[in-house]
């Protein structure tokens, strides 16, 4: 067993004897860890917090009581090969969450850094989170889902298997994702549909007015212009080179499922 002499174990909890647990890490009363795991410095597990075989936490992770990490997939073609949970650094993941890892041998889920992950929800196989997200309870993420940097997911939103949702996106609540949701948007409605910028989020990520102000040009030529999405798509090339709208075009043309639209 490698267990950092730094580190804090709960006497009830069970580690295995192949688990790796780094300086300064709190491992609380009945937690289980399973072997082939890392759990990185100072990272913190609640009370109850099962963690299973074939998952990596990095640093300063916080993981709420009753949380379950690499689960295995909710696939009926699993069929018990290893795969891998790789979770970043400073991550926040609430009560009652589960995170599985990846359907295919030696496939990966994988989550980044600074994210903030709210309760009762689920992360599936093959997903790709970004960094500093915001994945509010009770939201469902199915598989093969990608979640680029800044997106906000809100309470009970259920993403479709395959779906991207690009940087600084937010959804509304109880929105069904089922199409590709472009960046720097905001959307809602019971089938997903843009509804203007995301202006706060923009704010906070510190968009100058300017930024936003094209940003904004580039949602009416996108949404409200009447034009095809190519012709769209030419235009906020010409008309703002901007290093976001460069990343808005890029996202859409490389779209399999199709974007949300109107």
């Amino acid at each position: 067993m490698s267990i950092d002499p730094s580190a804090v174990i709960a006497p009830t909890a069970r580690i295995h004897p192949d688990a790796v647990i780094g300086p300064g890490a709190r491992i609380g009363e009945f937690c289980v860890v399973e072997q082939d795991v890392v759990i990185g410095a100072c990272s913190v597990l609640e009370p109850y917090v099962y963690v299973k075989r074939w998952t990596t936490l990095g640093e300063r992770n916080q993981i709420s009581a009753g949380t379950v990490l690499g689960t295995d997939p909710l696939d009926k073609v699993f069929t018990g090969e290893r795969s891998y949970l790789r979770i970043g650094n400073g991550n926040r993941i609430r009560e009652h969450y589960t995170v599985s890892r990846g359907t295919q041998p030696e496939s990966v889920t994988e989550i980044g850094d600074g994210n903030y992950i709210m309760t009762s929800g689920h992360i599936a196989h093959n997903c790709r989170i970004g960094n500093q997200t915001v994945i509010a309870s009770c939201a469902l993420v199915a598989g093969y889902v990608e979640v680029e940097d800044q997106a906000f997911i809100s309470g009970g939103v259920v993403v479709h298997q395959y779906s991207k949702i690009g940087r600084l996106a937010m959804i509304g609540g109880n929105t069904r994702v089922n199409t590709d949701v472009p960046p720097f948007f905001l959307y809602s409605g019971f089938n997903v549909e843009p509804v203007g910028l995301n202006s706060v989020g923009l704010k906070r990520a510190g968009f100058t007015p300017g930024d936003i102000s094209a940003l904004k040009k580039a949602f009416h030529l996108l949404y409200r212009s009447g034009l095809k999405l190519e012709q769209a798509l030419e235009r906020i090339e010409r008309e703002i080179p901007t290093e976001p709208a460069r990343h808005l075009v890029d996202f859409i043309r490389r779209s399999e499922r199709g974007i949300a639209r109107p």
